[in-house]
This record gives C-alpha cells, structure tokens and sequence, in this order.
C-alpha cells in the first residue's frame, strides 16, 4: 500500500471512535454517523482505481508528456545556441579578415602612391636640373658673348676715346 492508501483506514477508525462521544453530548453533529462515512469512504475507494485510469493517470502522461517536449526543446534551444555562437564567431573571423585584408591593401596603396609621387618628384627635379643646366649653359655662353662683344666694343670705344682725348688717329 502506498501513503496516502494506509492513512485511509487510520482517518476511518478515528471517525468512529469521536462519533460516539459527539452524540452523546446530545449537541452538535460535527462527526457524521459511522455507517454514512464507511459507505462515502466504499465510494470513495471504488472512485480510486476510476480516477486513477480516467483522470490522473492521463493528466499525468500528459505532464511527463510536455516535460519531455520542454527538455527536447531546451536542448535544441542549447544546440541552436551554440551554432549560433560558432556562426557568429566564424562571422567575426571573416570580418575580422576582411578588417586585415583591406588594411594591408590601404597600406599597399599608400606605398604605391608614395611611391609614385617620389617617382614624380625625383623626374620632376632631373628635368629642373637639366634645364637648370641648360638655362646655366645658354647664360654661360650669353656671357662669353657678351664679354666678347663688349670686349670688341671696349676696344673700339677706348680707340675712340684715346683718339678724341689725343686728337689724332691712333695707328
């Protein structure tokens, strides 16, 4: 017999025995008379093995029913968790790659326009000193000329002035 069935007859045996001491005051009834609860107590025991398959038994694989749906659900709420997490961190990696792969492609464009730049400016400043050096030549000879003609014209000048002050040709 499980508990609640050995607690039965024990409830009974103590309704009995206060049922008589209660009618013997002659006030009121709070115990029902002896044959009234063994006749509900019979129902009652009758109705157990009813209920049992009817209701409780039911209800019960019902219960057991949804507890095995929740852990079912709960694991695959922690399976989906955890890919999600391992999508999220492969998610992060690739971000995370892309990140690496664009910064060192800025870096390598960077250091091709410097490049590039130093290229320019490097032709830029050979092309000035070559026509620094030209300029410096054309004004080299511009001067050489100009100093042989103003030579050539000192000499006949200073002819001039020699004669003009002496008054007479020089030979």
């Amino acid at each position: 017999m499980t508990r609640p069935f050995r607690a039965i007859p024990a409830a009974a045996l103590l309704l009995l025995l206060a049922a008589a001491p209660a009618r013997a005051e002659g006030g009121l009834e709070i115990i029902p008379e002896p044959t009234r609860v063994l006749v509900l107590l019979a129902l009652f025991l009758a109705l157990i093995p009813v209920l049992n398959t009817l209701v409780f038994r039911p209800v019960l694989a019902v219960l057991d029913e949804r507890e095995k749906r929740i852990a079912g659900a709960r694991a695959r709420a922690a399976e989906v968790a955890g890919e999600a997490a391992a999508l999220l961190a492969q998610h992060d990696a690739a971000v995370r790659e892309a990140r690496e792969a664009a910064q060192a492609e800025r870096a390598r464009s960077i250091d091709e326009a410097r490049r590039a730049q130093q290229s320019a400016v490097n032709e830029a400043r050979e092309v000035a000193e070559r026509e620094i050096t030209g300029a410096r030549g054309q004004v080299a000879a511009a001067v050489g000329s100009a100093r042989a003609q103003l030579r050539a014209e000192a000499e006949s000048l200073a002819r001039e002035v020699a004669e003009r002050l002496l008054g007479r040709r020089l030979a």
